[in-house]
């Protein structure tokens, strides 16, 4: 595993983005993990009544690919995160690919901090948008 980007190699603009599919084996085990047991995400008969008409993601599960996008691609492992803010846009739902693109907004080189924007959206729709402040050691 490499150690990502050092902080003089990284650029205002620079992208990176990842894609994954959320199953029901995803929804299901965020829930056992954090206990978040909403019937809108795990009770079919209740979410199919409503206003999405069926199960839908937790929205920190689409806020978790932001963190690997960031740990794992930019900045990279090593990547301390400091801060996130996020704008739920539209409901993630069993079978989406959700893509995730992080994209280097500013770089403070004395402080070591990175803030980005970030974005995750299926098929071309924006699902959450934000915007992470990291320090990369």
């Amino acid at each position: 595993m490499s150690d990502g980007y050092s902080i003089d190699e990284m650029e205002v603009g620079q992208s990176a983005s990842m894609s994954k599919t959320v199953t029901e084996a995803d929804i299901v085990m965020f829930a056992g993990v954090t206990g978040d047991f909403n019937p809108a995400h795990i009770d079919a008969e209740y979410a199919a009544a409503s206003m999405f008409k069926e199960r839908i993601a937790h929205g920190m599960l689409s806020a978790g690919f932001i963190s690997a996008t960031i740990a794992m691609k930019l900045p990279g492992p090593g990547t301390i995160y400091l801060g996130q803010q996020l704008k739920f846009k539209a409901p993630v739902l069993i079978n989406d690919t959700v893509k995730t693109v992080v994209t280097i907004k500013s770089i403070d080189e004395k402080r070591k901090i990175v803030v980005l924007d970030t974005t995750c959206s299926v098929a071309g729709k924006t699902v959450l948008a934000g915007e992470a402040t990291t320090m990369k050691p």
